[in-house]
């Protein structure tokens, strides 16, 4: 005699409520930052890129083409802040670097507790905000003798100098504060990264009898190309849109001589409320910064390995 046996049920199949359950918190913490970069960035963005095309106004705007475009490559003050950002980037960056690496392989000599200090020390004004710094300089550049540089210079029998009033020294007075300033997250990078080459490839060069060039010239530069490629480009983006100590120092001036494209978009945006011209000059910031970043990746980045 033969017993039917039942045949086992199979479970139902419920991928979408075990996705739900596997993942479901996942994406619900996720969703906060993607709701605020839509909302807060991504929103802003577009709306720009189409103000851009727009005569803006507050109860409607018109829409005009390319006319925001057109009168900007036309206006030559436009044309002057852009030459003024070049001058005071190709000044600033290069310079920069080489003083962040030789302070910092200067520092790497030294022992730990010294280390520490010359870290914290270099570092403090990049945690003070630009306007400190700002004000602090504009003490030192104060055209009378009481101005700190004034009166260096008075002891070599030097006349005051209006530093930030002509346009002769305004805008390099600018490009001075860059080179005295601002090195300390580059020279942080830069030891964090002397410290993690192997010291195998040091001891094998003493054994080849290697001089100090030598071991400079094959070991520590290249190995440090990745960091001098990420403080390159990073301090090109910063530099191409300097903005706090123009504001606060030059307002732009004399004749024009400090404006830069960043503070022109102020200009434009906060005290001319040609709020559609400010985005078209902000949309050309914005592509010259990708064209230059990514020049910079092919031509340095090469022989650089990540």
């Amino acid at each position: 005699m033969q017993t039917s046996v039942s045949p086992t049920p199979r479970p139902r199949r419920d991928g979408r409520g075990r996705f739900f359950r596997e993942y479901g918190w996942a994406y619900l913490f996720i969703l906060a930052p993607v709701l605020l970069f839509l909302v807060f960035t991504l929103y802003p963005v577009a709306s720009a890129f189409v103000m851009s095309f727009q005569q803006y106004k507050v109860m409607g705007s018109t829409w005009i083409g390319l006319d925001n475009y057109s009168r900007m490559m036309t206006d030559d003050v436009f044309w002057k802040s852009i030459r003024n950002t070049v001058i005071f980037t190709l000044a600033t960056v290069p310079v920069n670097i080489v003083i962040t690496f030789v302070l910092a392989y200067l520092i790497f000599q030294m022992k730990n507790k010294a280390q520490t200090f010359f870290k914290a020390t270099l570092y403090l004004p990049a945690v003070a905000s630009g306007v400190t710094i700002s004000v602090v300089w504009l003490a030192i550049f104060d055209p009378t003798d009481s101005g700190l540089l004034n009166r260096f210079l008075g002891l070599l029998g030097i006349d005051p100098v209006i530093w930030l009033g002509q346009s002769g020294t305004a805008l390099f007075s600018l490009i001075l504060m860059n080179w005295l300033g601002s090195h300390g997250a580059g020279i942080i990078l830069y030891l964090a990264s002397m410290g993690g080459i192997p010291k195998s490839l040091y001891e094998a060069a003493d054994i080849d009898h290697a001089s100090g060039w030598t071991k400079f010239a094959r070991i520590t530069w290249p190995l440090l190309k990745p960091t001098t490629l990420y403080l390159l480009v990073t301090g090109i983006i910063t530099s191409f849109q300097v903005f706090i100590s123009v504001y606060l120092m030059t307002q732009g001036g004399p004749n024009f001589a400090t404006t830069t494209i960043a503070y022109l978009i102020y200009q434009t945006a906060f005290q001319f409320y040609e709020f559609g011209l400010a985005s078209a000059q902000s949309f050309v910031l914005a592509l010259l910064i990708v064209i230059v970043s990514v020049l910079q990746f092919k031509a340095f980045s090469s022989d650089v390995e990540y």
